[in-house]
């Protein structure tokens, strides 16, 4: 969450028109329940930068000019808030989404391009302090085939037993309401099939960081010693 603080909602670095950084970018991704996010903290903890999509689609949320879309398309999910612009309703927005194609359609036809510009200021950011490597943290990475611009990818994984159960717990969701949360992911074995490296995460977390070293030897990112 820190990483929030250093660009205020509406106030989004635009990427200069120059060519892309020379970093090398790794995409991170996996299911719902897998501990993706997990994953993330660890892999800061060895000294990476890692973007957060979702994050940065939060912040978005906030800009009070998206909110004035969102309310315009979607009628009562955004609560007033003067020259705030109001504050987003999500698990209402969630529910309007959800089972609409369309509707999510164009929910992502607002955020989307506003979240990669901001993924794509925050690496340039990163290659101007003489950084090599990024990874870009994307829940829908293969969904929204941003898989072609990485340079590799770790997705990972876990029983889907162990994965729902997990979103269980921390979310209060019912096991269906998991399930169809997942059914509306690309399943995992085709996630795992396009992967570089899989992260298995059906352990305590002595395994997964394990698991993390050993995803960084394979993509030469860690040394041992």
């Amino acid at each position: 969450m820190s990483p929030a603080d250093r660009h205020p909602a509406g106030n989004a670095p635009t990427p200069p028109p120059t060519t892309p950084p020379s970093v090398r970018r790794i995409g991170l991704t996996g299911s719902i329940g897998a501990g993706k996010s997990t994953v993330a903290t660890l892999l800061r903890a060895r000294g990476l930068t890692v973007l957060d999509a979702d994050e940065q689609a939060r912040l978005v949320t906030q800009d009070p000019e998206v909110l004035a879309l969102l309310a315009a398309r979607f009628p009562g999910v955004v609560s007033p808030g003067g020259t705030s612009g109001g504050q987003l309703n999500r698990a209402a927005l969630a529910a309007r989404v959800f089972s609409d194609p369309a509707a999510l359609a164009d929910l992502n036809a607002v955020t989307h391009p506003r979240v990669r510009a901001r993924m794509a200021a925050l690496e340039q950011q990163a290659a101007a302090r003489g950084e090599k490597t990024v990874v870009q943290d994307v829940p829908l990475l293969f969904e929204g085939s941003l898989h072609a611009q990485m340079d590799a990818v770790i997705v990972v994984d876990a029983p889907l037993t162990l994965r729902v159960q997990r979103v269980m717990q921390r979310s209060g969701l019912s096991e269906p309401e998991v399930l169809a949360r997942d059914a509306r992911q690309m399943p995992a074995e085709q996630k795992r099939s396009r992967a570089t490296v899989i992260i298995e995460n059906s352990g305590d977390l002595p395994h997964l960081e394990a698991q993390v070293d050993a995803a960084l030897r394979q993509l030469g990112l860690m040394v041992d010693g």
